[in-house]
């Protein structure tokens, strides 16, 4: 999980909480709002253990939102260890920071927000797009969606 910034067409600033799968690739959620605080983080993580279930750890950086008491509070509560990288070593997590910058590439720069719901839909049709017909070579050119089913049926 980690944060990007932007701005709607009149300066205000919005942040968006991006959350990966590191193993598929899959863009789980992204949470765009005025402000997200560590409650808002537990609520989308809240919302993601009903449809996905619970990872072994989360990597995070030591942003307040992630150090947070409610945070602290879910992840020991679900068993879940968060694994928080070393201050100023981005590739501690390499994922998200990968994920981000085509977040920022392909959807923010190009986009213009009207409003924080128009920045919500038009973020949210990337991420569908992200994830379901944009192969990735690391997933043998398979989308995340192609490649997180392949690997449940494995399982399965």
């Amino acid at each position: 999980m980690d944060f990007v910034s932007d701005a709607l067409y009149n300066w205000r600033r919005f942040r968006a909480l991006t959350i990966v799968d590191n193993f598929s690739r899959e863009c789980l959620a992204i949470e765009a709002d005025q402000g997200i605080r560590g409650e808002q983080v537990v609520a989308v993580l809240e919302r993601l253990k009903h449809t996905r279930g619970l990872p072994e750890v989360i990597r995070v950086d030591n942003g307040s939102e992630f150090i947070s008491k409610a945070m602290d509070r879910w992840a020991y509560g679900n068993g879940v260890k968060l694994g928080f990288s070393r201050p100023g070593k981005p590739v501690d997590n390499a994922f998200i920071e990968s994920f981000n910058g085509s977040f920022r590439d392909e959807c923010l720069k190009v986009n213009w927000f009207l409003s924080i719901e128009d920045a919500r839909e038009k973020i949210e049709n990337w991420r569908n797009d992200y994830n379901g017909f944009r192969p990735h070579s690391s997933l043998c050119d398979l989308t995340p969606d192609e490649f997180a089913e392949k690997s449940r049926r494995r399982v399965a």
